[in-house]
């Protein structure tokens, strides 16, 4: 079995704090991707940040957690699944910046599933349902 990445690019015609903001919040994240995401345990301040913990919920499939293991505001998100996936050898990196006066994300994902052949389904899933997501939230934007 191999590692797959997943990178997307997205640009939004917004402010980085605010793309930052959204993005940032396990709920609204978890909702423009069309997932249940519930932050289980609060991070060193005190919500979504650095050391916080994220239950992901996708209907019929077991839930598992996530583990926000670098935060730096309005530039960089890091996780790992932590707790209950199929999946492992999952980290996640949201890298913001601001470019042409517009903000700009760089989401890169790597994984291996468990479960022998079923890698690459499981990253078109991840990758189609990501970047639809961020896309429709991009279109909502007017700067």
């Amino acid at each position: 079995m191999a590692i797959k990445t997943i990178n997307i690019h997205q640009e939004f015609n917004a402010p980085l704090e605010q793309v930052f903001s959204t993005l940032s919040d396990h709920a609204k994240f978890g909702k423009i991707c069309g997932i249940t995401m519930t932050r289980t345990h609060d991070g060193d301040d005190g919500a979504n940040g650095l050391g916080s913990i994220r239950r992901i919920d996708m209907g019929k499939l077991p839930s598992f957690e996530e583990t926000i293991t670098k935060f730096i505001p309005n530039e960089l998100i890091e996780y790992k699944i932590t707790k209950g996936s199929p999946i492992k050898n999952h980290v996640g990196e949201l890298r913001f910046s601001e470019t042409n006066g517009k903000s700009v994300l760089n989401y890169s994902i790597q994984l291996e599933s468990k479960i022998p052949f079923t890698t690459g389904l499981i990253k078109s899933a991840l990758e189609s349902g990501i970047s639809k997501g961020l896309h429709k939230y991009a279109s909502t934007l007017t700067g």
